[in-house]
């Protein structure tokens, strides 16, 4: 057996061994620090229901707010006002209910769903006849009696009786005088962007909808439409509340009030939902 090693090797020894595990450490600590950053933050849900015409509005709105607020995760619901206005009155979890009609928070706010004050109108919204492109119908060129056209069968619109969009599709109709001559031909969706759906798809082929539908990255350049003249409809004033019952009132408001912003009103307005009259 040779001599044991001297103090000085064990020495070196031991500083190689620290060495080593300290760069271990420093190389998990930043494989720690890069996943952490690739994570997305994820916070306070915020649950919104929204109006179906804001389908691909709240994309960008919500990307936009998230850059202010990554504390906040907002989930988003569409579907018809009439029937969010229905699913709240039973107690639905919702914070924040966006609105095709501003009446029905009012009406929700009057019920003590939430105050008064608390109701916000937060745009205007248009109607529009589409047809696809292509189409001998075509709007642009005829104007609403293309409705009329004999290649078209079947004319989509939301569901009036819980669509603040398919109420004012058939106010207009009929004061245009053609609801009674489309007998037959309308097709009811249940949301005004299943209407939209119906005529992009080719079930319908043509739809009363909303501007805002016509006006997104899914159906631009895909149709020919022009907006229904105004007098024959009353506006489309949308609104909303912060529910009393929210699991997250602040982050509800603050989107509220980020809504009703400057960034938040162009991005509304880039969909064709019009400020609201001062």
């Amino acid at each position: 057996m040779g001599p044991p090693p001297s103090n000085g090797i064990l020495g070196a020894r031991r500083r190689s061994d620290d060495g080593e595990v300290t760069r271990r450490w420093r190389s998990l600590l930043l494989a720690a620090s890069v996943l952490l950053a690739a994570t997305p933050v994820r916070g306070e849900e915020l649950a919104v229901a929204a109006a179906s015409d804001l389908k691909f509005a709240m994309d960008p709105l919500v990307a936009a707010f998230r850059k202010e607020r990554p504390d906040v995760d907002v989930r988003v619901s569409f579907g018809a006002s009439g029937s969010f206005f229905a699913q709240v009155s039973s107690g639905a979890p919702f914070d924040l209910f966006l609105s095709a009609d501003a009446d029905y928070p009012r009406r929700l706010a009057d019920a003590g769903l939430g105050s008064a004050e608390g109701v916000f109108v937060y745009g205007v919204g248009g109607l529009v006849i589409w047809v696809r492109k292509g189409s001998a119908a075509d709007p642009a060129r005829l104007g609403p009696e293309a409705l009329l056209h004999p290649s078209v069968q079947h004319v989509a619109i939301a569901n009036p009786r819980h669509a603040p969009y398919g109420r004012a599709a058939e106010e207009a109709l009929r004061s245009l005088g053609l609801w009674e001559r489309l007998a037959g031909r309308l097709v009811l969706g249940e949301n005004v962007s299943q209407a939209a759906s119906f005529v992009e798809s080719g079930a319908a082929q043509a739809g009363v909808f909303a501007r805002s539908l016509a006006l997104s990255p899914a159906m631009r350049g895909k149709g020919s439409w022009v907006e229904v003249p105004k007098a024959s409809y009353r506006p489309l004033v949308q609104g909303g509340l912060v529910l009393r019952s929210a699991k997250a009132p602040a982050a509800a408001r603050a989107f509220r009030d980020f809504l009703l912003g400057p960034k938040g009103r162009a991005i509304l307005a880039e969909y064709g939902i019009a400020p609201p009259a001062r």
